[in-house]
C-alpha cells in the first residue's frame, strides 16, 4: 500500500497580510489571514515504493488558506475571500533575484 500525501510534507501554521476590497463599501484594507504552509520533506519516508518515489519527485511546496471570510474594517460587514486565493504554490528556485514578494512564484501570484 502506498503512502498518504501527509507523509511527504511538513505542516506549519502562518499568518500573512493581504489587501482585499470589501464588496459592499468598496474600500481596500489589509487583513490578516491564516495559512497552512506545506513544505516537502528532505527525503522519502520509510516504506516508500516506486509509485511513491515518482510522486515525491513531482511534489512542490504550497500554502492553503484556512480563513474563508473576513470582517470589513470600515463597514463591519463580513465578506467571503475569493476562492482563487485559497491555494498558492511556493517557488524556492526563484533565481538570483530571490523569491517573489511573499515567497510566491510568478504563476501563483497572478492566480490568487
Amino acid at each position: 500500500m502506498g503512502l498518504d500525501e501527509r507523509d511527504f510534507f511538513n505542516n506549519r501554521n502562518e499568518t500573512r497580510a493581504d489587501k482585499l476590497t470589501c464588496p459592499r463599501c468598496k474600500r481596500t484594507n489589509e487583513y490578516q489571514m491564516r495559512w497552512v504552509v506545506r513544505t516537502r520533506k528532505d527525503r522519502l519516508p520509510q516504506g516508500a515504493d516506486e509509485r511513491d518515489r515518482a510522486l515525491y519527485a513531482k511534489l512542490r511546496d504550497y500554502m492553503i488558506r484556512v480563513d474563508d471570510a473576513v470582517t470589513c474594517k470600515t463597514c463591519g460587514k463580513k465578506f467571503d475571500i475569493p476562492s482563487q486565493h485559497s491555494m498558492v504554490f511556493i517557488d524556492k528556485d526563484a533565481g538570483a533575484a530571490g523569491p517573489a514578494p511573499g515567497g510566491l512564484d510568478e504563476d501563483s501570484r497572478f492566480n490568487r
